[in-house]
């Protein structure tokens, strides 16, 4: 079965649950040194990303992004801009 991801919704990463992928499409204008530093950790438009899971207060929340994790405070999640993404099972065609 071939996993296809499909774009859903638009909002802020620090909105998103534990198991939940999504792409950047943006980072919000503000500290320019936090903007880098997300930009530094491969936080940038077009990367796909995981929710892995979030401290039980919701602060911090901890990313899979480019094959590493990176825990961020929700507050500091919420200045990315994601497209949520769903995976649907498609089944292959017999050939």
């Amino acid at each position: 079965m071939d996993m296809v991801a499909t774009e859903m919704t638009t909002t802020r990463l620090g909105t998103l649950q534990p198991g939940d992928r999504a792409r950047v499409i943006g980072l919000e204008r503000g500290n320019p040194q936090y903007r880098e530093r997300l930009l530094a950790f491969g936080v940038i438009p077009g990367t796909t990303l995981n929710v892995i899971r979030v401290a039980p207060l919701g602060d911090p929340i901890e990313i899979r992004v480019r094959g590493f994790a990176l825990s961020l405070r929700r507050d500091e999640a919420n200045v990315v801009v994601v497209t949520r993404l769903s995976t649907e099972t498609e089944p292959r065609s017999a050939a």
